[in-house]
């Protein structure tokens, strides 16, 4: 490999080998590489598989639409933009293309193991509305109880005798992930319904009672918590791929 200038910086050129240095320096030369080895999986998949063919016509509606979003519909204009970037007419249609066929990549890649994912992630993923109050004994925490259990406002008595901050708002914790409770917690929670209240449970040597507001069971049929796991899935499934490679880096004075 020659020592041509790889970059130049006010009519200084740097070789690859310097560009190396300055990333390793910098400590940013692992991500650098781990984005080459990624583009790599990418686009040895996409061009050794059969099953990624994407209808011209869907590719060509989506070039009309970025033309028409982004104000591009005068060829003039849409030239201009494509110099500005570097860009021709095919490479531009290419780029469009490949997007549709990654996308679809990532779906065949990971619909297999979508459904088995889903549920090693399920307890991180169900949520849980909460409100509590916290004191320092159990007797105090038990006294408060069997005050709401005779009528007296959950909200009032969080606010005056909660030594949480969310007392301010009431004693309201908001959702929270199944996976993140105390596993006390979550096994008096799991047992429970809307509206129920629990506890005193020990919480590092102070008391809480918790009311549940909410239930939110997580399902795949919510698109964006599918498409979140598809793409971390996804993700793992290209990792798997690199760790498999044998990469060694090499540049020549």
């Amino acid at each position: 490999m020659e020592n041509n200038a790889f970059l130049t910086i006010d009519e200084q050129s740097l070789s690859l080998r310097e560009c190396l240095r300055y990333l390793q320096t910098s400590g940013k030369l692992q991500g650098f590489i781990g984005d080459i080895l990624r583009q790599y999986v990418l686009e040895t998949e996409v061009k050794n598989r059969d099953d990624l063919e994407i209808n011209p016509a869907v590719i060509e509606q989506a070039v009309v639409d970025f033309r028409l979003q982004q104000k591009l519909t005068d060829p003039n204009v849409f030239q201009e933009w494509l110099s500005r970037n570097g860009l021709d007419y095919t490479t531009f249609h290419q780029q469009i293309a490949t997007n549709f066929k990654n996308e679809k990549l990532k779906i065949v890649a990971t619909e297999p193991r979508l459904q088995e994912y889903f549920i090693e992630r399920k307890v991180f993923l169900d949520r849980v509305v909460l409100s509590r109050i916290i004191v320092e004994s159990k007797e105090i925490a038990e006294e408060l109880k069997l005050q709401i259990s005779e009528g007296e406002n959950f909200e009032a008595l969080a606010r005056e005798h909660s030594i949480a901050d969310d007392r301010i708002a009431n004693g309201m914790m908001g959702p929270v992930s199944r996976g993140t409770m105390p596993d006390t917690v979550r096994a008096v929670i799991d047992s429970s319904e809307k509206g129920d209240l629990v506890g005193p449970i020990e919480l590092e040597g102070r008391w809480a009672l918790f009311r549940v507001e909410d239930i939110l069971p997580a399902t795949l049929d919510n698109p964006q918590l599918k498409q979140m796991l598809t793409t971390e899935l996804f993700d793992r499934w290209i990792a798997e791929k690199i760790q498999k490679m044998t990469v060694k880096l090499q540049v020549s004075d």
